[in-house]
C-alpha cells in the first residue's frame, strides 16, 4: 500500500488545512498571515503569461452610468450626489475558462466588469452574469480555476476532473445549475443580466454602513443560444459575441442596463438565517427588494483593441469614499489577486495606463518599477512622513467607519454551513418543464465518460436539491443511485 503523502507548502512546510482560510470567527474577515492562501493565489496569478489566467477571452467598450435616483441615504460618494449625473464608465465582458483564441459561445459564466472614472478616482465592481459562484473561500480558487482548464499531459479539457471537483464542493450546486440552465450560453453579450456577484457595502454621510448586492438589469431582454446553435457558431463564427457587441455600438444601437441594488442593514445581516456573505447563495427579492439607482449605457468602441481591452485592469481593490468591501470570503481574495495579476501581466505601473488611469490627479508616494509614465514623482520625496508642506498627506476624513469583528482566529470549515441544496432546488422547481428538461440534458451530456464513482458522489447532490433533479440526470446517464 502506498503511503499518502503529505501536502507541503513550497518551502515544504506541511500542510494541516487546505479546504478553509483563516478568518476572525467563521464569518469575519480573512488574515493576511494567512501565507498558504497568499502563496496559492500569488503562484496562482503567475502560471501564464502573457493572457488572464481567467476571463483571457473577452470584449469591452466605453460608456455612461446615469444617476436615477438619489442615493444620500445610502452614501456619499460623489457619483451618486446628483440625480441625472453622469459618469464615464469602461465594460469588458469575457468568457471565464477559455483562452484567448476560445469561442464566445462557450457553456460558461460571463464576466462583467466595470470601471467607474470618478472625480474621486476610479471604482470598479467585478463581477459576473450569474449572482452565485462555484466556491466560498478564496484557498479553493486556483484548485478550482485548474479543472477548467486542461490536463497537464495531454493538454485537453476534461470532464472528469470538472464533475470530481464539483462532486467534492457541494457548495457549488447552486452555480452549476445556472451554468447547465437555458442561461448558460447567452446569445451575446447585450442580452443577459450582470451582478457584482459579492456582497459589497455603501457608507453614507453620516458613517453608516449598509450592505448591497449589485445587480444589472439588460434592457435588450434575455436571449440565449441552444446549444446546437452555439456549437455551430462556435466552428463558423467564435467571436460572435465580439462581433454583436462591436456592430450594435457602431451603428447606434447602444446597449443598456438597469442599475438596481438589494439593501441590507448591518443589523439585519448580524440576525440573518444565512450567511449574506456567502457568495454561493442569493438574498431573497422579497426581504430586500431590488431598488433602481441608475443606467448603464454603452455608447462608444475601443479605438484599439490590445491598448483599451486587453490592457484594462479592474479589481475590488479599486474603491472611492462612499463604497466598501464586506467579509465576504471570495470578495476578500480578489482585492489581492486581481491587482497582484495586473501587476504580473501588465506592469507594476498599469494604473499609469490610458485605460486604466484615473480621470483626477494622483498624488502618491510610489515610484520606479515597469512602466513608470511621466517624471516618475520628479524631485518630490519618495516616502512619507515627510516635512514638505506641499507633499500629499493622509486625509482622515475619508476614513470607513469601525466594522465590528469578533472571533479567535483560525481556518474555520467553511462547510459548516451544509445548506448547498435549498438555492439549487428552488431554481430547479421555477423552471418551466421545457427548461428541466434542457438543464438535465445539458448535464448528462456534459458528464459523458465521467467516472461511474464521480457520478455516483454527483448524483445525490441532485437528489438533496430536488428528487426530481436527481432522478432526471439518473435516468438520463442510464444509471441508479447507489
Amino acid at each position: 500500500m502506498n503511503q499518502i503523502k503529505t501536502l507541503t507548502t513550497a518551502s515544504g512546510a506541511p500542510v494541516a488545512d487546505n479546504q478553509n482560510s483563516r478568518s476572525a470567527g467563521p464569518r469575519g474577515p480573512l488574515l493576511l498571515d494567512d501565507f498558504h492562501l497568499i502563496e496559492k493565489l500569488a503562484h496562482f496569478n503567475r502560471e501564464n503569461i502573457p493572457e488572464r489566467r481567467v476571463h483571457a477571452k473577452g470584449s469591452g467598450a466605453h460608456g455612461t452610468f446615469t444617476v436615477t435616483r438619489d442615493m444620500s441615504q445610502y452614501s456619499s460618494a460623489k457619483l451618486f450626489d446628483t440625480v441625472g449625473k453622469q459618469t464615464p464608465t469602461f465594460m469588458r465582458f469575457s468568457t471565464v475558462g477559455g483562452e484567448r483564441g476560445s469561442a464566445d459561445t462557450e457553456r460558461d459564466p460571463r464576466g462583467f466588469a466595470i470601471k467607474f472614472y470618478t472625480e474621486e478616482g476610479n471604482w470598479d465592481i467585478v463581477g459576473n452574469n450569474t449572482p452565485v459562484f462555484f466556491i466560498r473561500d478564496p484557498l479553493k480558487f486556483p484548485d478550482f480555476i485548474h479543472t477548467q482548464k486542461r490536463l497537464p499531459q495531454s493538454n485537453l479539457k476534461s470532464a472528469q476532473m470538472m464533475w470530481d471537483f464539483w462532486s467534492h464542493s457541494p457548495e457549488s450546486l447552486h452555480q452549476v445549475t445556472i451554468l447547465f440552465s437555458d442561461r448558460g450560453i447567452p446569445d451575446g453579450y447585450r442580452h443577459m443580466h450582470g451582478f457584482g456577484s459579492h456582497t459589497y457595502s455603501l457608507i453614507n454621510a453620516a458613517g453608516e454602513r449598509h450592505w448591497v448586492k449589485w445587480h444589472y438589469k439588460t434592457k435588450q431582454g434575455i436571449k440565449n443560444l441552444e446549444p446546437e446553435e452555439a456549437a455551430r457558431l462556435a466552428g463558423t463564427d467564435p467571436d460572435y459575441a465580439q462581433r454583436d457587441l462591436f456592430g450594435a455600438i457602431e451603428r447606434g444601437d447602444f446597449p443598456k442596463w438597469r442599475v438596481c441594488m438589494q439593501v441590507m442593514t448591518e443589523a439585519q445581516a448580524a440576525a440573518h438565517y444565512e450567511n449574506p456573505f456567502d457568495v454561493t447563495k442569493t438574498w431573497s427579492q422579497k426581504e430586500f427588494p431590488l431598488i433602481e439607482i441608475g443606467e448603464l449605457e454603452l455608447n462608444r468602441n475601443p479605438l484599439n483593441y490590445f491598448a483599451e481591452v486587453e490592457q484594462a485592469a479592474f479589481g475590488p481593490s479599486n474603491m472611492i469614499p462612499g463604497v466598501g468591501l464586506s467579509s465576504d470570503r471570495m470578495l476578500q481574495g480578489r482585492v489581492f489577486a486581481y491587482a497582484d495579476a495586473h501587476r504580473y501581466r501588465v506592469g507594476t505601473n498599469h494604473q499609469h495606463l490610458p485605460i486604466n488611469s484615473p480621470r483626477v490627479p494622483v498624488h502618491t508616494y510610489q515610484r520606479d518599477g515597469s512602466m513608470a509614465y511621466g517624471n516618475n514623482g520628479g524631485a518630490a520625496p519618495n516616502y512619507e512622513p515627510n516635512s514638505y508642506t506641499d507633499a500629499p498627506k493622509q486625509a482622515p476624513q475619508y476614513a470607513e467607519p469601525p466594522l465590528a469583528l469578533s472571533g479567535a482566529a483560525d481556518r474555520y470549515d467553511h462547510r459548516e454551513d451544509t445548506d448547498y441544496y435549498s438555492h439549487a432546488g428552488a431554481l430547479f422547481r421555477l423552471m418551466s418543464p421545457e427548461q428541466k428538461a434542457l438543464l438535465i440534458n445539458n448535464i448528462a451530456g456534459a458528464m459523458a465518460g465521467v467516472s461511474d464513482e464521480v457520478v455516483q458522489r454527483q448524483l445525490p447532490h441532485f437528489y438533496n436539491a430536488d428528487p426530481a433533479y436527481g432522478e432526471g440526470v439518473a435516468k438520463a446517464l442510464g444509471v441508479q443511485r447507489n
